[in-house]
């Protein structure tokens, strides 16, 4: 984690913990609450926060930090785990282990994922599920595989059928010629289909990690890459006769390869526009989790052994890399946002004030790409100040994405917003007659002829 940093309303947080905040007191929200409600009732990670904030008695802030610890941890052991599978010698175990440690943050493709996210949300629970569903498998106890699979499934469960798809390709290795079938039995072909609006058309333009023919060429590299060497890692475990670590490389890039081939045919399409939410390419990021600890497996075997100096040549200079890598990410925000800390940032200072000092049915409105302004650092307005927000062009077309029946009001919201730099009062008021907002968060130097009872060097928040 020092590594990786902490920044617990950061990015996604903005979709997952203002469910969680609501399960807890059901009076936050109550304007615009479907834009993070569709993704609550879609899984339990939001009973599951909440509950063990009621049994803890922990703050929320707290309970949150101690469950991203905790999955990381089990994260690290799964795959200590996994790695005593494919390895008998201890010193290429901790390789493996150490070098997912390090790349947590390592973006998987074009995918908009990380190894780990920085923040607590229902993929950090899949990644530790996923991989004892893994170990389980290799060591043929079903029951207790399918148990971690089913906590996968009603955490993320997108997420989780490439974890199940997977498992099926490991438990079968006689029928692998046939498991195209088994993985595109998965898919959801049409049974949520639902067609393409203009609405949900322009959202799906700004989301192109979901469309593979929209990828750049070296995240197309990012596929093919890691299924050439994992091709290498079958080809050494068969002459080594390591039939397991064989197994998982082989089942490995048949899993890469169905998945691709579902990705590029949602890709082309426009009537298949919908289903590309489901975000098949998101199945890389399994593959690089197994591809990096097969990699430091390896390595620790083959060229780190017991030399002291090699580990700290490559693990050092990597480290540092990650670690600026992050701070790079978030600058205007402390690397380790601890709970109960005063917040570095300056639009996270007024999203805390406005917590503090503002009724819990006001309504704001923020410039609709804020998450984008320089120094904002992607800090979640309804995170992190617990309020209603008219909807942003950033996190909330992410929800039209996964669920386009939100997409007319997300865009007349939007709409409504355009221009948003050079509103001046009368605008502002044009909000409050549509949608009842009442306040306002507004970059320096602000709009004459509003009433801001708090501001500082970045931003100011103001009363309609």
């Amino acid at each position: 984690m020092a590594v990786q940093g902490y920044h617990p309303y950061a990015e996604d947080a903005e979709t997952y913990l203002p469910g969680v905040e609501k399960v807890l007191d059901p009076h936050l929200f109550p304007f615009n609450a479907e834009f993070f409600e569709d993704h609550a009732r879609a899984t339990l990670f939001p009973k599951l926060m909440a509950a063990s904030v009621r049994i803890t008695r922990l703050p929320l802030d707290w309970a949150m930090l101690l469950w991203q610890m905790v999955s990381v941890f089990l994260f690290l052991l799964a795959c200590w785990r996994l790695s005593a599978k494919c390895s008998s010698d201890p010193r290429a175990r901790w390789a493996g282990v150490a070098l997912l440690a390090v790349l947590l943050t390592l973006p998987v493709a074009g995918t908009a994922l990380y190894i780990m996210d920085q923040y607590m949300n229902p993929r950090n629970l899949v990644a530790f599920a996923t991989v004892f569903a893994v170990v389980r498998v290799l060591e043929r106890r079903y029951l207790q595989a399918a148990l971690f699979l089913i906590f996968a499934a009603v955490m993320h469960p997108l997420m989780a059928v490439f974890a199940i798809s997977y498992c099926l390709l490991l438990i079968a290795p006689w029928e692998l010629s046939g498991s195209g079938e088994v993985l595109a039995s998965l898919l959801p072909w049409g049974t949520i289909f639902q067609p393409s609006s203009s609405a949900y058309h322009q959202v799906a333009q700004s989301h192109s990690y979901d469309y593979l023919l929209c990828w750049r060429w070296f995240e197309w590299l990012g596929i093919f890459a890691p299924i050439a060497i994992l091709g290498g890692f079958a080809h050494w475990a068969r002459r080594e006769q390591r039939n397991a670590l064989s197994l998982l490389c082989r089942a490995l890039i048949l899993y890469e390869l169905v998945w691709f081939g579902a990705a590029l045919l949602l890709s082309i399409p426009r009537r298949f526009e919908t289903l590309a939410r489901f975000q098949p390419m998101r199945s890389l990021y399994l593959l690089y989790v197994l591809l990096f600890l097969l990699g430091g497996i390896r390595l620790g075997e083959h060229v780190l052994k017991d030399r002291l100096w090699r580990w700290a040549l490559l693990f050092l200079p990597l480290g540092a890399g990650m670690f600026l890598a992050q701070r790079s990410l978030f600058p205007a925000s402390a690397h380790l946002e601890w709970p109960g800390a005063f917040p570095q940032n300056r639009w996270a200072q007024s999203f805390l004030w406005i917590r503090e000092n503002t009724p819990l049915d006001a309504i704001f409105a923020l410039d609709p790409s804020h998450k984008n302004i320089h120094g904002e650092d992607t800090e979640g307005f309804r995170a992190l100040a617990q309020r209603s927000m008219l909807a942003d062009a950033a996190e909330d077309s992410g929800a039209v994405t996964m669920f386009p029946q939100l997409g007319e009001e997300w865009a007349r919201q939007v709409e409504a917003q355009h221009g948003w730099k050079e509103f001046q009062a009368q605008d502002f008021r044009r909000l409050h007659a549509e949608y009842g907002v009442n306040w306002v968060v507004l970059q320096q130097p602000g709009v004459a002829g509003l009433e801001c009872p708090y501001q500082n060097q970045a931003v100011q928040v103001c009363r309609l």
